[in-house]
């Protein structure tokens, strides 16, 4: 245990100084996904009047509110940047000096996240929450608050945050024999955002097209956190999708060891 804090929380330590120091870009990115909430919010107002003000595929006007903020905030939180991170050390060379230290390359990459993802929750996540419910008590006149709901959300945080590091991971190593990975990452990120149900919740999807995303990994990486919050989910669904997130994460821990021992011997550095 000693070993393991001694060489990768220094990673952790890098990564809360990292956003520490570029906390202006940090800040560009909440304030550009407050401003999309804020114009998906008056999109999705005028569905709703034009629908007569009532619920929208079991949705109310309240719980598209809740969704699309906390939807916005679950992203960043569960982000994972080591696809571009990859890509920008094998373009630059640098990923030698990762490969030649005595570490495990996965658990470096991921100790540097886990810092960043560590301060996202303290700045931005429970404070996102404090004013949902605020909200939610002003609209309904009742506190809908649930302490159960907010573990097991943080709970599928916390297995949705494993599921994209490994989709990342495997998409990083792509750079091993594309080299460049930019136009690779916009496309997987839009590719993402939508069958994750981040854009327009599953739920209004047609039915197999619902049913078919939800068993894949990408609504695990975003929707089912949110809907566990809103109380969407039974008691059975919310362990039938935590379930489903577990499996997820056991393949792609799988794949993504498979992805490496055959990605790493294909290296070839443009820079360094």
């Amino acid at each position: 245990m000693n070993k393991l804090k001694k060489r990768y929380v220094p990673f952790m330590k890098a990564g809360v100084q990292a956003l520490v120091v570029y906390r202006m870009n940090f800040l560009g990115f909440v304030i550009g996904g407050l401003i999309y909430c804020f114009v998906m919010f008056y999109l999705w107002r005028a569905v709703f009047e034009s629908n007569g003000g009532g619920l929208f595929m079991g949705f109310s006007m309240t719980d598209m509110v809740v969704f699309l903020f906390l939807s916005n905030t679950t992203n960043q939180l569960t982000f994972s940047s080591v696809c571009d991170n990859i890509g920008e050390e094998i373009r630059d060379g640098s990923i030698s000096m990762r490969l030649i230290k005595p570490v495990n390359t996965d658990l470096s990459y991921l100790f540097s996240e886990l810092g960043t993802a560590l301060m996202k929750m303290v700045v931005l996540l429970l404070p996102m929450l404090l004013g949902l419910e605020i909200y939610r008590f002003c609209v309904t006149g009742t506190v809908m608050f649930n302490g159960v709901q907010f573990l097991l959300y943080l709970f599928s945080c916390v297995l949705a945050y494993v599921i994209s590091f490994r989709v990342n991971l495997c998409f990083g190593f792509m750079a091993f024999y594309v080299k460049n990975l930019w136009g690779i990452s916009i496309l997987k990120n839009s590719v993402f955002n939508f069958l994750s149900g981040s854009l327009i919740p599953l739920a209004f999807m047609p039915e197999g097209l619902r049913l078919c995303l939800e068993y894949m990994p990408f609504a695990s990486m975003s929707y089912t956190p949110v809907m566990i919050y809103m109380g969407k989910y039974s008691a059975e669904e919310t362990a039938l999708r935590i379930g489903i997130q577990v499996v997820w994460a056991l393949l792609l821990y799988g794949l993504s060891k498979l992805v490496w021992f055959r990605a790493v011997k294909k290296l070839c550095v443009q820079g360094g």
